[in-house]
């Protein structure tokens, strides 16, 4: 399973309070991660189960899309 790209996490996250991408900044807080979390679960028909450590993992965009790699590779 591939996993979202950049621009992919970015439209996700833009849908948390209705915003442009380009206002999507790189750092998240608890709420966007939470939101990118349950759409990425129901886009990839998936349930994480995420650690603290890995939560913590995604604090930015960048990190986001890492871990989401992994963890849908992993997962698949």
């Amino acid at each position: 399973m591939s996993a979202p790209d950049r621009a992919e996490v970015i439209g996700m996250l833009s849908g948390f309070g209705d915003r442009a991408t380009g206002e999507v900044g790189e750092t998240l807080d608890s709420l966007e991660l939470t939101w990118l979390i349950a759409q990425v679960e129901q886009r990839y028909g998936v349930e994480l189960e995420l650690s603290d450590e890995v939560f913590s993992g995604m604090a930015t965009v960048t990190g986001a899309i890492d871990t989401l790699a992994r963890v849908l590779r992993d997962h698949g």
